[in-house]
């Protein structure tokens, strides 16, 4: 499978914490990838600096065949989406929302319009369009996050912990989502939940304390992990 994104040897630090230590990983075109762990093992700071949002200490990234550097640092924001943990929403309508980043670059507004209509479809929020953001569940408001990075079909969208804090009938939505793209975006998905993981992933990669740990299919991770960090972290969950 093509490659899409690839880190190599990426360190990032905060004061005296190691967040990222010397971390390698192949991203390929068309896959759902979990970057699993506990808090504090690295993958926000890991999808930020995958989306272009956050600056690398050393170590390089290529996206495609380029080198990403200053000069071209637009080609990650260009093309990958982030939805974070904490929903982010504007004091505006749901349309206004999901319209904002297709706004920013300036798309045609009857394009504009079937997107954002698309996008709020594919998260099964129609009809939403005029409803105030802040009267929305926590759950839905997140589907409008989801709808807002999907607006701007992203090669690459970046999720953490999607579902975190949400009821399960929400969360459950959110999981079908992202499922619906599976192999039509590049999905990489920051969780904790080593569930979620196997349910939604085709391949993991493990991270504890900045580092990553091991890679492997879902299978691979739960059955035949190889490090003894991975199956601490696998035993202490119940299948």
């Amino acid at each position: 499978m093509e490659v899409l994104m690839e880190l190599k040897d990426i360190v990032k630090t905060y004061g005296r914490i190691t967040a990222l230590d010397h971390v390698s990983l192949k991203v390929r075109r068309g896959e759902t990838l979990a970057l699993l762990g506990s808090n504090g093992a690295g993958k926000t700071t890991m999808l930020k600096i995958m989306g272009g949002i956050l600056k690398q200490d050393s170590g390089n990234i290529y996206y495609g065949r380029e080198k990403i550097d200053d000069r071209n640092l637009k080609l990650l924001r260009r093309n990958s989406t982030m939805v974070f943990q904490k929903t982010v929403l504007f004091n505006s309508d749901v349309y206004g929302n999901v319209a904002y980043g297709l706004e920013l670059r300036r798309i045609p507004e009857a394009d504009l319009e079937h997107r954002v209509r698309e996008a709020l479809s594919q998260v099964g929020l129609e009809g939403y369009e005029k409803r105030p953001v802040k009267t929305l569940s926590g759950g839905e408001q997140q589907r409008v996050s989801l709808a807002r990075a999907l607006a701007l079909k992203p090669e690459l969208l970046l999720l953490d912990e999607p579902t975190a804090n949400l009821d399960p009938e929400n969360a459950a939505a959110v999981e079908k989502i992202i499922k619906e793209f599976k192999g039509a975006t590049t999905v990489i998905l920051a969780t904790h939940n080593l569930f979620q993981a196997k349910r939604l992933s085709d391949r993991i990669a493990y991270m504890a304390r900045g580092v990553l740990v091991e890679e492997g299919s879902p299978e691979e991770i739960f059955q035949r992990p190889r490090d003894e960090r991975t199956a601490r972290f696998v035993r202490g969950f119940a299948f």
